[in-house]
């Protein structure tokens, strides 16, 4: 057993032959290796005297000791080999850890010294480049063409040349500092697209961008309406004093001159008005507006609502602008020739006078015509309506232009008439005797036969022309319980006596007539009561039915409800008209 432990003890060098790594400092490879070949010796004779102090202790012990000492001392001395070969391991790792920062060191050098290089290489071939095209310019320039000097005279040439290119670099320097900026103004740049992101609906910003709009509109109907007060002389002594201000000016070539001034004195208003100067230069008195308060939060309906009226709002705008813009395009493309023909001889005229007579004087002619038809001739056909209708060709022009819906309509209208009367002409040939006009019979037609067939009416019964071809609707029985019974669609006519519901569906039972005499009540209805607005019903009640019927889902319901009410009072009055004498 002691001879084993001697053979572990013994088996690597002792951990005071090798260097500590706190102790150790961060040096080199080249020092580390001197620092070990220097303590190499020293520890072999440090090892030697421990040996042999340890041998005299042991043998010292070994008489006077017991076993266990011993087996102590040896597994003590196995955990010193133990941790020798771990710290040689970790100085290992350290020193090739420095080697590989070496390594990068030098290679990122080795890069940059290329790099270098290469910068170097370029900036000669530059410097090269400019020189040679200087040498030239300086051969060209005749104060820069000496004669040939004396060898002598070399280096005095030389320093002239110097000061001379430092002098032409001092004044490009001087140049491109002062003009630099603008010429850098002057490059081509592609133009970058900006896109305005879009934003997500919202009933609160669509109520605020129509109040801008409006706010925006204000300064020109403001405008507007100062000229038509103007022209229409609500005020006497304004419009007096205006026309005869114009016409001074007008009559001695001012007008222009005139505008300006007032385009200045207007801006001038405006600037004391934004500085808080309270000035009202206005012929007619500005009415504001109540601003309602904006609410935080709103109701589902609130906001329903909210959202139609502003709708409807841009709807008659939108509607406005284009009947406008339609009319110019079509006064342009000869869709009405007689109108178009008229503005195609006053431009001719106008370019005649333009090339006969001098610019003073055509001038003056369009500024006294200009003022006499704006505080005169306007003033009259204002007052006047039959006048302006017969005389005032500009608003002729103006109101008989149709728009592209109006001339589609105009389409629409001539095809149904084409064949409302070959229908009429068809039913004619199928149930009127050989005998008959046709033109009596025009217009009897239903969507499955003759008029007063589908009815059982007397054939003196035919639809009013305002609903020739019926208005599409849904009839509500509330007296039926039968989903079949209770709602059905189909079409809407009024005679002269009879309201007549004719059922899309193929049985004629479905089909409903009622006597306008026997009508009790009739008004506009609203089938849903959630939704906003009036609604789109008409509600008639007759003594045969305990709840009124309603016909729903009419898109022309005004127009429908209109007539049908126009027809029921002119048979009321009627009867009673001749009510009294039939006794």
């Amino acid at each position: 057993m002691r001879k084993h432990l001697d053979r572990i003890r013994f088996r690597g060098q002792r951990r005071d032959e090798f260097l500590d790594l706190a102790d150790s400092p961060n040096t080199s490879d080249t020092e580390c290796a001197e620092e070990a070949a220097v303590r190499a010796p020293l520890a072999a004779r440090d090892s030697e005297e421990l040996r042999e102090a340890e041998g005299e202790q042991s043998d010292a012990q070994a008489s006077s000791g017991t076993f266990s000492a011993a087996f102590q001392d040896d597994s003590r001395t196995d955990l010193n080999e133990v941790k020798g070969h771990l710290e040689i391991a970790l100085l290992e790792k350290h020193f090739l850890q420095e080697e590989l920062r070496k390594l990068k060191e030098e290679s990122s050098v080795d890069s940059l010294r290329q790099e270098l290089e290469k910068e170097r290489s370029r900036s000669a071939e530059l410097e090269q480049k400019i020189n040679d095209a200087a040498k030239p310019r300086l051969e060209d320039s005749p104060s820069q063409t000496p004669k040939a000097p004396p060898p002598a005279a070399a280096p005095a040439a030389t320093s002239t040349d110097k000061q001379k290119k430092t002098l032409s670099n001092s004044f490009l320097k001087c140049l491109h500092d002062h003009f630099g900026i603008y010429v850098e103004d002057f490059r081509f740049q592609p133009e970058e697209p900006t896109v305005e992101p879009d934003e997500p609906l919202s009933a609160k910003r669509l109520t605020e961008n129509m109040r801008r709009l409006k706010r925006g509109f204000k300064p020109v109907t403001n405008f507007k309406r100062n000229l038509t007060a103007l022209s229409s002389w609500n005020s006497v002594y304004t419009s007096a004093i205006a026309f005869i201000v114009y016409m001074y000016a007008a009559w001695h070539g001012w007008a222009v001159p005139m505008f300006l001034f007032l385009a200045i004195l207007r801006l001038s208003l405006n600037c004391l008005i934004a500085r808080g100067w309270r000035i009202q230069w206005s012929i007619v008195p500005e009415v504001s507006e109540p601003l309602e308060p904006p609410k935080d939060e709103l109701t589902v309906s609130e906001k329903f609502q909210l959202v139609l009226d502003v709708a409807q709002k841009a709807q008659n705008l939108f509607g406005r602008m284009a009947n406008r813009l339609e009319k110019i395009k079509n006064l342009f493309m000869w869709v009405e020739p007689a109108l178009t023909q008229k503005l195609y001889v006053g431009l001719w005229l106008a370019f005649i006078s333009s090339c006969l007579l001098p610019f003073k004087l055509l001038g003056f002619i369009i500024g006294v015509y200009a003022g006499i038809k704006f505080f005169v001739i306007d003033f009259f056909f204002k007052r006047c309506l039959k006048l302006r209708q017969r005389f005032d060709t500009p608003f002729i022009i103006w109101t008989h232009l149709p728009t592209d819906l109006q001339l589609n309509e105009r389409g629409g209208t001539a095809l149904s008439r084409r064949l409302t009367v070959t229908a009429g002409r068809s039913c004619l040939g199928a149930a009127a005797p050989p005998g008959a006009g046709r033109d009596e019979d025009a217009g009897r037609c239903s969507k499955r036969g003759a008029f007063h067939d589908v009815f059982s009416l007397p054939e003196s019964e035919r639809p009013l022309t305002v609903c020739e071809g019926g208005w599409r609707c849904c009839l509500i029985n509330r007296d039926k319980k039968t989903p079949t019974d209770y709602i059905r669609n189909g079409y809407l006519f009024v005679t002269e006596n009879h309201l007549c519901f004719e059922s899309s569906s193929s049985r004629s039972k479905k089909n409903k007539v009622i006597k306008l005499l026997d009508i009790i009540d009739i008004q506009k209805y609203k089938v849903l009561s959630v939704l906003p607005g009036s609604g789109m019903g008409i509600s008639i009640a007759t003594p045969s039915t305990q709840k009124p019927m309603v016909f729903g889902a009419m898109i022309h319901r005004d127009e429908a409800f209109d007539a049908i009410f126009t027809q029921y009072m002119k048979i009321q009055n009627t009867t009673a008209a001749t009510g009294p004498e039939t006794p």
